[in-house]
Formats: C-alpha cells, sequence, structure tokens
C-alpha cells in the first residue's frame, strides 16, 4: 500500500515499521473527519514521536493541496499529510466508511480497528496508544 507525502514522495506503510502507528483514513468531504481531526492532531502533539505516529492519510482525489489547506482550517498543525489519489490505502485495508482508524503496532500489524470518529482526547484513548507503546515487540 503507497501513498504520498507533502512533496509528492510515494511512501509505504512499512516506512513507519518499529513504531506504533495510528493510521487514520478520512477524505476532505466527509464531515465525521472534520471533527475528528483535531482530536487526532492534539494525539499527535501529546503522544507523538519515536515510538508512535498519527498517519492520517486522506482518500481523496483533490490532491495534496486541498488536504494542506483542509488540515489548515481545522487547526491540525501536529499532524504530517498524506494523500492516496488512487484510493488504494481504502482498499487495501476493506474500509467501508470514512473516518476509519487502524491501530498498527511496530512489526506492522494491524491490532485495532474503528470505523467512525473517535474522542482521541479521552483518557481511555490515550491509554490504549499507550498500553501499545508500552508492548513487548514480538519475536
Amino acid at each position: 500500500m503507497r501513498f504520498n507525502d507533502a512533496s509528492g514522495k510515494p511512501v509505504d506503510l512499512a516506512a513507519f515499521r518499529g513504531k506504533v502507528v495510528l493510521v487514520n483514513l478520512w477524505a476532505t468531504w466527509c464531515a465525521p473527519c472534520r471533527a475528528e481531526m483535531p482530536a487526532l492532531d492534539r494525539l499527535q502533539a501529546a503522544l507523538g514521536g519515536a515510538d508512535f505516529q498519527v498517519v492520517a492519510i486522506a482518500e481523496d482525489t483533490g490532491g495534496m493541496a486541498k488536504v494542506k489547506s483542509y488540515l489548515a482550517s481545522v487547526g491540525a498543525g501536529h499532524i504530517v499529510p498524506y494523500v492516496d489519489t488512487s484510493l488504494e490505502s481504502a482498499h487495501a485495508f476493506d474500509v467501508i466508511g470514512l473516518p476509519t482508524s487502524l491501530l498498527i503496532d511496530r512489526q506492522g500489524r494491524v491490532i485495532g480497528r474503528l470505523v467512525g470518529p473517535a474522542a482521541w482526547g479521552q483518557p481511555a484513548a490515550k491509554a490504549l496508544i499507550e498500553a501499545a507503546v508500552k508492548a513487548p515487540a514480538a519475536s
């Protein structure tokens, strides 16, 4: 599964192996995504770093300029913009609705899935991410 970074360079999810990743598949036309994005941005600001990253991939044919404009309009300054104009990411994860979030462990395995918006600022959500980060690596 490939998507593009802000410069248009192709990125593969394998590039994040070694850290826990919360992949959020969303679109600029999606109202629930708009409501969820500020919380994802705050989650990235609070917990993002060497061990964890929010990877918000816009499933949007409008391209990177539209994605950057959207993120700026909701005040999401900590989210690194990614876009998948081919919609391959949604197909790869059998997404049935947006937003869809997938928690991926350090080995690249999906360990959690949520269809619909989430309250990422809630203590339970942060505890889930922190537990995944603290989990021992599988051998």
